[in-house]
């Protein structure tokens, strides 16, 4: 997986993140490094814990990382040891117990022994990972066929009739019909019909849709709470959510007040408490306050998670803590 600049239009993206975490996130303690062509793992203090060895890597999840030798992608542990050998073309990360994989050009499921739970005989219905979450997952029978969801044993448990479809989020998942976005339970029942242009999933209780060429937010009964009024709009997290007026970049609260003036020339979520932002064409990280923690200094910066941040210098990554320290001093 390589690192990959995120800028504020695109992260102002009507797709959602990823429930629990956001693509990328680190969720074990061990943080993805790229040294001398090669993907390994540091700990919260920069020492190396797995060496860099792989081709690609991504995040640990549910206990293993997803990562690639000889072209062929499998899983490691914590301790750098493979649970499940090299022997897919690709492979993404795990969750709920599952992780999706390819074989030839279709997908299926592997559990963490590695077998085969799930044929590999569907397509994502998005551009976003194949994963379940709340139990389920959108595929396709076909690229670019209708969108359905599957259960853990591959059964369907909604049909597929979608144009497109996101991963349940908040209980509710973003389908697409007819051009138009809505929102499904886990029954497969509309409870928010197909009527907007574009949309992103449920967080914090809400949902970014945009109504003629004006962004806002629904909640989950499907009523404007807060009323389209933005260029664009990103997912809440951390009780605040990113928005773009007249080109500039702010965040509003969950009653749409503005909690930081739009000043930034791109953004990205809040995670622990901290959100990347750039002024020119540096990156470093503000409060939600707005009062800059880290100043720009950075080609380009991620999202904190378990208090650690990825931040570019050059064309190398690297990682910082809270206050600004380089713990691992950024390599390619």
């Amino acid at each position: 997986m390589r690192w990959t600049a995120i800028l504020a239009l695109v992260c102002l993206a009507a797709c959602g993140r990823n429930e629990p975490a956001r693509p990328g996130a680190q969720l074990s303690g061990l943080f993805l490094i790229r040294q001398n062509g090669r993907a390994g793992f540091v700990d919260r203090s920069g020492h190396i814990k797995i060496a860099p060895q792989f081709e690609e890597a991504g995040p640990f999840s549910d206990g293993l990382a997803v990562v690639n030798m000889g072209g062929r992608a499998g899983y490691v542990n914590q301790d750098g040891k493979f649970e499940i050998n090299p022997q897919f073309d690709s492979g993404s990360s795990f969750s709920e117990g599952l992780a999706a994989v390819r074989i030839g050009n279709a997908w299926g499921f592997v559990d963490k022994a590695g077998k085969l739970v799930i044929p590999a005989r569907y397509f994502p219905a998005s551009r976003q990972p194949l994963m379940f979450s709340h139990g389920l997952a959108a595929v396709s029978e076909a690229p670019e066929g209708a969108v359905g969801f599957i259960d853990k044993n591959g059964k369907w448990a909604i049909r597929p009739q979608y144009e497109y479809a996101l991963p349940f989020s908040d209980g509710l998942a973003l389908v697409g019909m007819n051009g138009r976005y809505g929102y499904i339970d886990r029954t497969g029942k509309l409870v928010i019909n197909p009527q907007f242009a574009e949309a992103s999933s449920f967080y914090e209780d809400r949902a970014a849709v945009r109504e003629g060429t004006r962004w806002g937010f629904i909640d989950k009964n499907g009523k404007l709470v807060i009323n389209p009024q933005f260029d664009r709009a990103r997912v809440f997290s951390n009780g605040l959510a990113m928005v773009a007026i007249g080109g500039r970049i702010g965040f509003i609260d969950h009653d749409g007040k503005i909690a930081i003036n739009p000043q930034f020339d791109a953004a990205n979520d809040f995670s622990d408490g901290l959100a990347p932002v750039r002024v020119g064409n540096r990156w470093g990280y503000i409060d939600k306050t707005g009062k800059m923690i880290i100043n720009p200094q950075f080609d380009n910066a991620r999202p904190f998670s378990m208090n650690m941040a990825p931040v570019q210098v050059g064309s190398s990554w690297g990682y910082v803590n809270r206050d600004g320290k380089l713990v691992w001093n950024p390599t390619a």
